[in-house]
């Protein structure tokens, strides 16, 4: 990795005179109001379009299926052109009505008016346009993570890249990753989505010899303007789209006070059950825990948690590995995350799987780690 790195500097130093002459990036704020350019290469090669050798994927598909029963060829034709002619606005830039930005805070999601089996594979298809590779998936629990990919964005555009094409990209490198997860839940027969990611951005050490991968800080514009393109491609115009994420912005004012009592795993909230839900989930989320379920009924998110300040040992992969998918061999605590009303306030706690509240050191740094999180929002 390092030598990589150093590989790539001092190419970049040979093609310094050449950077000075690139311009013209393009730009996000069409959609967001922000100067945020997105456009991302992963990390990991994928094939979604693939299909297995007994092509049921494509026996699914009407469109391979032979017509059933008999039929002269002049109304088999005349059926044709009538599915063709009912069916262009379906395969065409097709709309989704009720879609919607909600805010609260720095939060932002999206509410559809549609169920959540038909939105799912949808923001599947969203990464994979997006230049993503699916990492993980659980439709049980409506959650999806990302690959690691970089925002080839960063990197100068102008005429020099393009001319030299495959070569400027090896050797300029943004020296920035991201990932996104997304969560989907049911919400009074509505879909809501949320976005959020993190980020890992390559470092000099101290004594400037080397670089290392050390996460970066959490940024709610890019979260939101990756909810404007789902937007987009769900099937939502873009002037609606950039009209729907101004008004957002015009939404809520900051959220309320976190409190974390002190000595305990516990934390308080200044807000009720509804919005303290929202809150904690797109913390479990940003701070990347395994989620397994959850039951909002019962106020319960199951997570596993890897404490690495327990004295156990663990053997951890090098950055390469923890960057780009590598796993540790410890195994990974099952917990409970519990959100409950008090009131006008709300408090979390850390669960066990049989329900009995946690006050461990491991408890406190969970919530330390959501209250971080949640201080950020």
């Amino acid at each position: 990795m390092i030598n990589m790195s150093m590989n790539k500097r001092c190419a970049g130093l040979t093609l310094g005179l050449g950077v000075l002459l690139l311009s013209g990036c393009s730009t996000w704020n069409q959609m967001t109001g922000s100067e945020e350019s997105v456009d991302y290469k992963s990390t990991v090669a994928g094939d979604p379009l693939s299909i297995p050798p007994d092509l049921t994927q494509a026996n699914r598909d009407a469109h391979f299926r032979a017509p059933e029963g008999s039929a002269t060829l002049s109304e088999y034709q005349q059926s044709q052109r009538a599915q063709q002619s009912s069916g262009a606005a379906d395969r065409i830039l097709p709309t989704t009505s009720g879609v919607s930005v909600m805010r609260d805070g720095d939060l932002r999601w999206l509410t559809i008016d549609k169920p959540a089996e038909e939105i799912y594979p949808k923001i599947i298809d969203f990464w994979g346009e997006q230049g993503f590779t699916i990492h993980s998936q659980d439709p049980r629990a409506g959650l999806m993570e990302t690959d690691w990919a970089e925002n080839r964005a960063k990197i100068p555009e102008g005429w020099i890249r393009s001319a030299l094409g495959s070569i400027i990209d090896q050797v300029f490198d943004s020296g920035e990753r991201e990932r996104f997860r997304t969560r989907v839940e049911r919400v009074n027969g509505k879909t809501e989505v949320y976005i959020s990611h993190q980020q890992m951005v390559e470092t000099p050490t101290p004594d400037g010899a080397a670089f290392k991968w050390v996460f970066g800080k959490e940024d709610p514009g890019l979260n939101a303007a990756m909810l404007a393109r789902l937007m987009v491609f769900l099937g939502t115009d873009v002037q609606s789209a950039q009209n729907m994420v101004a008004q957002a912005e015009k939404g809520t004012g900051q959220a309320q006070v976190i409190q974390a009592t002190e000595g305990q795993a516990a934390l308080t909230l200044g807000e009720p059950f509804d919005r303290a839900w929202r809150r904690v989930g797109v913390a479990i989320d940003s701070a990347g825990f395994a989620v397994d379920d959850r039951d909002r009924s019962a106020g319960d998110y199951f997570i596993r948690y890897l404490d690495s300040d327990t004295g156990e040992k663990i053997e951890q992969p090098n950055i390469i590995g923890r960057l780009f998918g590598g796993k540790n061999t410890a195994a990974a605590t099952p917990y409970r995350i519990h959100v409950a009303e008090q009131g006008s306030t709300s408090v979390v706690t850390v669960l066990d799987q049989n329900g009995q509240v946690q006050d461990t050191d491991t408890a406190k740094r969970i919530i330390g780690v959501l209250s971080s999180h949640m201080t950020s929002q």
